[in-house]
């Protein structure tokens, strides 16, 4: 049987908190379809305040929210306030509520570190993925006013056919605003995207090129999820959605739910089957500079099973174990 490298855990060290799927953006690519009003009824206030108590309790370390868009919730702040008592709180956020005197709230809070997603190095791609004009503006600016108050704020982009020839410009963004560090995502068949797939979508080959092409600034850092940085976060992971769903990682969404936390206790669901076999990185083929770089083997489970629908498949976004898919292409099943 197949052992991962990195330390067993009886449970999560940390968790993704979705807070929200309501959002004050229209992203094309949005992975939870997030509109100005949410679907269904999420958890209240008083439900996440409850929820962090159990995660103190029983000695999670870190608490990563995200959306939809946080700061579209006006209560955020003060679920933000009680996670950042006992635990390292970080926020990923658009950026564009952040004006002076929400970053000055945020300090108050106690926030560890802020990712603000900018889709380009320009305004009119990073529009054309939001839909709202002025929103490159206001996300730059967020990085400033998160800056001014001693917050630590990076930046965060997602790899696709509309902003890859800006990659490098995007860098020198990056440098120029102070920033010290750059992720890279892949671009993940979720939500809207699938539905902007053949406009947005590359080949490996293509992603590569960009990876390997890329020209960093000095002093600043980038952090990329392709061979052989392809990670498989299974082993670790945990995070739950807005409605309360154990869904394991925020990218398997749309593929699994191991239990609402308003019926079941968080760790029982961290037992379900699916859940312990995805942990055990026991797949069907891996890369060994990949697993030498991240002490985990077989890559991303979520983009496996979406290309694969085999849970055990091999990565397709590594460049050993891609096996001759064409990412460009998405499985009938996903449509």
């Amino acid at each position: 049987m197949a052992i991962l490298r990195g330390p067993y855990y009886q449970t999560p060290p940390k968790i993704t908190i979705s807070f929200t799927e309501t959002c004050n953006l229209q992203c094309k690519h949005c992975y939870a379809d997030c509109g100005r009003r949410s679907a269904r009824r999420e958890l209240s206030r008083a439900e996440w305040l409850r929820f962090l108590d159990y995660l103190v309790e029983n000695e999670f370390i870190s608490v990563y929210f995200e959306g939809g868009e946080p700061l579209h919730r006006p209560d955020f702040l003060q679920v933000l306030q009680r996670s950042s008592r006992d635990l390292m709180s970080m926020l990923r956020t658009n950026g564009t509520l952040v004006t002076p005197k929400v970053a000055r709230e945020l300090r108050r809070s106690g926030v560890a570190l802020v990712l603000v997603d900018i889709m380009g190095a320009r305004a009119s791609t990073h529009e054309w993925f939001t839909g709202v004009p002025g929103s490159f503006a206001k996300s730059c600016k967020a990085i400033k006013h998160l800056q001014d108050q001693g917050i630590d704020a990076w930046m965060m982009t997602i790899l696709n056919r509309r902003n890859a020839a800006e990659m490098n410009e995007y860098l020198e963004l990056a440098a120029s605003l102070g920033v010290p560090k750059v992720g890279i995502l892949r671009l993940y068949p979720l939500g809207r995207a699938k539905r902007q797939w053949s406009e947005l979508s590359m080949s490996l080959e293509e992603q590569m090129q960009v990876i390997q092409g890329l020209r960093v600034p000095q002093g600043l850092r980038v952090m990329q999820s392709w061979h052989p940085k392809d990670k498989n976060c299974c082993w670790q992971s945990a995070a739950v959605n807005a409605y309360g769903d154990s869904i394991g990682c925020s990218y398997m969404r749309e593929y699994v739910n191991y239990g609402n936390i308003r019926k079941v206790p968080f760790l029982q669901t961290w037992e379900h089957p699916l859940y312990r076999e995805l942990r055990a990185g026991q797949v069907e083929k891996s890369c060994g500079g990949c697993e030498a770089s991240e002490g985990t083997r077989g890559g991303c489970r979520s983009t496996a099973y979406a290309f694969h629908g085999r849970w055990d498949a091999p990565d397709p976004f590594c460049s050993n174990v891609n096996e001759g898919v064409d990412l460009r292409v998405l499985p009938d099943r996903l449509l």
